[in-house]
């Protein structure tokens, strides 16, 4: 295998570019960037190389390149295909999903102020990453007190009477003409700096703006904006200032372990500390601080990052890499970022503030990872399981009124749920609710298609990542008690998986119910190991009724397409109003002419066509 990785090194090009490593599977493994193709493919099939260098290549069989016109280029196509792929042997952020940013929608007459967790280049400002969801609503409902804006969708004058919003001065009412497109402007903007931390630049405008309207003797509005510009002075007054000169900086620091690994940045703008970001680290064992700290700024300024600072100071120097970023970054922000490492003063004792706070992340992420494992164990002890089970399955199923059956297959791992491996199951049209021949159906498809997907591996034609039925579970929960328990070890018994235990979980006295037991096990009601059970219980029971709300929803939805008269705004009225086709058909005509929207003659329609 190392004499074909040799033969494709000797083909590449001294030239900058990406090089990219796969498997027997053609599945990628890692992903790095070279000034030189050529020498830095080479070094790697040397001897001597480190410990993770020489297993990447026992797995690697294959060898590709992407050649750039330079080294930037390279940085940046490497960072895509990092955050495309997620490399095993590459430093990633641990988390997969989608970080939340705050959307500014400038590009509309009257601005919306927007939670997003995609940013898209369609004009509008994005401001973020947060790391918290919850952070950027305790945002938007702080800033909304001081910079009123708009949340419907109705942008021009087009109302005549305004909303609550306006009335209780969370909105100036554009949609009633109550403001001007220059005027609500004016607020959108100030509220972007804000967002930015330019908050002297904010006072500045506000008190301008106050003096102007005093002078104009709208003392009323003068009044609300000295009463803005109070506010965000306290707020200011409580913010310590970190920095004597009004200064924009990152500052980014690492703490890790031999197997985890956690990078913070402290955002600095103006002098003052307005926020921090911390970011969980995989990959990163057998690798220098120097090489993580680094793949991490290229994946963070690349993707994550939409404001850059002046300066971003770090604890190390990053030698080749460093010069890169910095050029980068240069082109991203239109300016030059310089990439400092101080050694004494105030800029020393921010670094150590940041990595004061990762070794805080580091901390809590190791003993999140342990509650987790001592509820794993503790669960293994209880069901006398013979190994801790790191996957469990949930199941359930949901019907309305005997109609659009559907079941649920929930995955947790590590003790935390995975949601990109939830699976769903349409089990017909309806019939006679049965909760056993449900359960029976979605475990027979759901083995069904894992025994599918084995022997398609073994003749490797389906590599692990695509299989969306493999791994099989440690252990599977179902919804219900000592009968739903015996029909899933069946299925399991019959697909060849008995193996696998199978426990069923109650809500009546939330006791644990095993295939061939009499008496159902009763765990401590503050047994973290219960807990784990409930949730995973459910969480089976909610995704079950979400998909069959979905169904029922569509279903109607497409009925009443047929009906003439019923338009879309009509059709979203009848389908807030009634919550399954079965309400629909039992409804008078009377009740159909209360509907929003509706008048005599539609109603008609959509009775006739359910009663004719």
């Amino acid at each position: 295998m190392v004499r074909t990785l040799a033969d494709k090194a000797k083909k590449c090009p001294d030239e900058p570019g990406v090089y990219i490593f796969k498997d027997a599977a053609g599945e990628v493994i890692y992903v790095g960037k070279a000034v030189s193709l050529r020498n830095r493919v080479r070094s790697y099939l040397q001897n001597g190389r480190d410990a993770k260098v020489r297993a990447m290549l026992e797995k690697a069989a294959d060898l590709s390149f992407i050649v750039t016109e330079n080294e930037v280029e390279a940085l940046v196509l490497e960072a895509n295909l990092v955050k495309r792929h997620r490399p095993h042997y590459n430093v990633v952020l641990k988390d997969d999903k989608s970080y939340p940013y705050i959307k500014v929608t400038v590009n509309e007459e009257f601005p919306r102020v927007l939670f997003s967790r995609r940013r898209l280049k369609d004009g509008a400002r994005y401001y973020g990453p947060y790391t918290r969801a919850g952070a950027v609503y305790e945002t938007l409902r702080f800033t909304r007190t001081f910079f009123p804006y708009r949340s419907c969708k109705t942008g021009a004058p087009k109302r005549s009477r305004p909303c609550l919003n306006y009335h209780i001065r969370r909105c100036p009412g554009p949609c009633t003409g109550h403001v001007d497109r220059q005027s609500y402007r004016k607020g959108i903007d100030d509220l972007c700096l804000f967002l930015e931390g330019r908050y002297r630049r904010l006072l500045g405008h506000l008190k301008k703006e106050m003096g102007a309207a005093a002078a104009r003797m709208q003392f009323e509005k003068a009044g609300v904006l000295r009463d803005r510009l109070r506010a965000l002075e306290d707020v200011l007054v409580r913010q310590r200032a970190v920095l004597e000169k009004s200064e924009d900086l990152d500052a980014a620091a690492l703490a890790r372990t031999e197997e985890s690994a956690v990078a913070t940045v402290l955002l600095i703008r103006e002098g003052r500390l307005i926020g921090q970001e911390l970011f969980a680290l995989a990959g990163s064992a057998g690798k220098s601080d120097g090489e993580v700290i680094a793949s991490f700024l290229k994946q963070y300024y690349s993707g994550i990052a939409v404001t850059f600072p002046r300066e971003v100071i770090l604890p190390d120097d990053l030698g080749e890499e460093g010069r890169a970023l910095s050029v980068y970054l240069r082109k991203q922000a239109g300016r030059a970022v310089v990439l400092t490492v101080p050694r004494r003063g105030r800029k020393k004792e921010l670094l150590a503030l940041a990595l004061k706070n990762a070794l805080l992340g580091l901390e809590e992420t190791r003993v999140r990872s342990d509650t987790k494992e001592d509820t794993l164990t503790e669960l293994a002890v209880v069901l006398g399981l013979e190994r801790v089970p790191q996957r469990i399955e949930g199941y359930d199923a949901s019907y309305l009124r005997e109609s659009e059956p559907v079941a649920s297959m929930v995955v947790f791992i590590g003790g935390r749920p995975h949601k990109s491996a939830y699976r769903r199951f349409s089990l017909g049209t309806g019939g006679k609710q049965d909760d056993y021949g449900a359960l029976r159906t979605a475990l027979t498809r759901r083995f069904h298609r894992a025994q599918e997907e084995q022997r398609a591996a073994a003749a490797g034609l389906l590599p692990p990542r695509k299989a969306k039925f493999l791994p099989l579970p440690d252990l599977i929960l179902v919804d219900g008690g000592a009968g739903q328990a015996a029909v899933a070890q069946d299925v399991l018994a019959a697909a060849g998986y008995g193996d696998i235990p199978v426990i069923g979980l109650a809500k009546e006295n939330e006791w644990v119910h095993r295939p061939g037991e009499n008496v159902p096990l009763a765990l401590a009601r503050d047994s973290s190991a219960l807990r784990l059970l409930q949730h995973v219980r459910d969480e089976a029971h909610r995704f079950a009724v979400a998909y069959q709300q979905k169904r029922r929803h569509r279903s109607l939805k497409s009925v009443l397409e047929d009906i003439e008269g019923v338009g879309p705004v009509r059709r979203r009225a009848l389908l807030r109003e009634f919550a399954s086709l079965d309400a629909l058909k039992q409804a008078s005509l009377e009740k159909l002419c209360t509907v929003p929207g509706m008048n005599r003659k539609v109603a008609g329609a959509v009775y006739r066509h359910f009663h004719d």
